[in-house]
């Protein structure tokens, strides 16, 4: 290993008197990328916030950072640059370890935290009205990069992330993956010798997820930078890491060689519950000739979804498969009834009445979405409410609170938590729990309003693969014990192989193709199972 530049010893973490993080030690070396692994609530967000020095100390244990230091002026760089000349004044730089949560060190907990960066995994933080160029030079602002050559730095950032072909795109409208190779430029531009990645791929298709995987290891090359990517994805562990931990409930479990860790945080995959084939309804989603065209600055016309014909039984699990841009979020919008369409028909029958979903109104579609639920890849709590609040009254179910209680628990089990952690969870803040945690309980908070019709726009984007099966589970049960109706929107083709009864595969919003399950994946052409990923034997 390189010279350390990060030293983890004897790390612990206590939440309301539970121990999150449990003697923690390990090492990271400058220029590393370090891979953590492990299922939701192991303690991997966590760990890393404390390493970024944010939110609140440690229980006990130190995080150093071995730094070189400027005596002349409060500019650091990695351990290895000691002795060498200041880039900013005439100072040379000395070597100096930083304890980072050490209370009479902060002013240089400050002065290191400005020579590290974040890359979250859901929440892009652009400016969504700007240009992509704009958006750099935003970045390169915020750390007084001279201005007479901010512009060549943004271009120079742009090409590095290999997006010089959208430099002038408005940055809403760019595709999932192209939004995070832009949110990385922005992270570049402040010249960090420490990225932290938090489930950075977690929602996108595989093909864009390896694009943005390669430039992680091009960004630690290039600058010698060291990163820490966390995930329960073994993909992407395996894609970026040089080494790997695996947490297990709070504790390192191994850590080496990626595969091996992987192999070890792999065992344990169960999924041979087996469930009766179930017999079907009559249609509840029926839809004709929709279309929904937008305008785009850049783009004129776009016809999201463009004559899509099809239907939906009751207590059908039902797929919509596709590349990124393919209409299919634009189309499972339209049936939630938060999009209106430019034309055509969806009619959704609740009770023995057919709703037209295209006529607002109380008696037309405020009818209907009452009984449909959407868990969209972009969801949110209530931050500082609890997870029983978020569940019932922050949502307005106004139950007694022993009745409320219970809803609460079972619901969660729906959502793929086990009794036990169902119950040490209810009166914990969003914050307190992992990503995965937190996607379950936006779940939950989804079908504890008992709707007819469930809606799931990438469900398993921030869930390890044991949790995935939970929440596969949790899904075949509802519809056996709850005769629920679930539309699947999905990238992750082994989740909707093993789920759907059908799927609906779009091209350019056209529904090309619809039937069997797997009669439309065989029908993928070679560059959708290369985008989207070929389903596991």
């Amino acid at each position: 290993m390189k010279a350390p530049l990060i030293t983890v010893e004897n790390l612990c973490m206590d939440f309301d008197g539970n121990r999150v993080l449990k003697n923690i030690s390990f090492e990271i070396g400058e220029g590393e990328i370090l891979g953590i692994i492990g299922r939701s609530g192991a303690g991997k967000t966590v760990l890393m916030h404390l390493i970024r020095g944010v939110e609140q100390p440690p229980t006990s244990g130190k995080i150093i950072y071995h730094m070189a230091a400027c005596p002349s002026c409060e500019h650091m760089d990695v351990g290895s640059s000691a002795g060498k000349a200041c880039p900013h004044c005439a100072g040379k730089l000395e070597p100096l370890d930083v304890d980072l949560w050490e209370e009479r060190n902060e002013n240089l907990k400050r002065r290191v935290m400005r020579r590290t960066a974040i890359m979250f995994q859901r929440t892009f933080a652009l400016y969504g009205d700007d240009r992509v160029i704009e958006n750099v030079l935003h970045a390169l602002d915020d750390i007084g990069y001279p201005p007479e050559k901010a512009i060549n730095r943004a271009a120079d950032l742009i090409d590095q992330v290999k997006l010089s072909h959208r430099m002038m795109h408005i940055a809403r409208d760019l595709s999932g993956g192209e939004k995070q190779r832009v949110v990385l430029a922005r992270q570049l531009a402040k010249e960090p010798v420490m990225l932290f990645a938090d489930e950075p791929t977690g929602t996108l298709d595989p093909g864009t997820a390896k694009i943005v995987h390669a430039m992680l290891n091009d960004a630690a090359k290039n600058n010698n930078m060291g990163i820490v990517v966390t995930s329960h994805f073994s993909q992407v562990i395996e894609d970026v890491a040089d080494r790997a931990i695996l947490l297990v409930d709070g504790k390192i479990a191994k850590i080496g060689a990626p595969k091996e860790v992987i192999t070890e945080f792999m065992k344990g995959y169960d999924d041979t519950e087996k469930f009766d084939e179930t017999e079907l309804g009559d249609n509840i989603v029926v839809a004709r000739d929709l279309v929904k065209r937008y305008i785009s600055v850049d783009r004129g016309v776009v016809k999201a979804v463009n004559g899509v014909t099809f239907e939906v039984a009751a207590k059908e699990i039902f797929g919509i498969i596709g590349k990124s841009g393919a209409g299919k979020t634009t189309l499972s919008g339209i049936m939630a009834g938060l999009i209106e369409p430019t034309s055509g028909e969806i009619n959704v029958r609740i009770g023995d009445e057919w709703i037209d979903m295209t006529k607002p109104g109380i008696d037309q579609r405020g009818r209907a979405t009452g009984y449909i639920g959407l868990l969209h890849q972009e969801y949110d709590l209530f931050p500082h409410r609890t997870v029983l609040d978020n569940l019932t009254d922050a949502i307005g179910l106004e139950f007694p609170k022993e009745l409320a209680m219970r809803k609460a628990l079972v619901t969660l089990k729906m959502a793929g938590f086990t009794e036990d952690k169902s119950k040490e969870i209810l009166d914990r803040m969003p914050g307190q729990l992992s990503e995965g945690e937190r996607h379950r309980v936006a779940l939950a908070q989804v079908l504890i309003r008992e709707p007819r019709i469930v809606i799931l726009d990438e469900p398993t984007g921030t869930m390890d693969p044991i949790t995935k099966v939970d929440v596969k589970h949790s899904i075949m049960h509802s519809r056996e014990e709850m005769d629920e109706t679930f539309i699947v929107v999905s990238h992750d083709m082994d989740f909707v192989r093993d789920i759907c009864d059908r799927l609906a595969l779009m091209r350019g919003g056209k529904i090309v193709q619809i039937g069997k399950t797997n009669e439309v994946l065989a029908a993928l052409t070679e560059e959708e199972k290369k985008v989207m990923g070929q389903p596991k034997a």
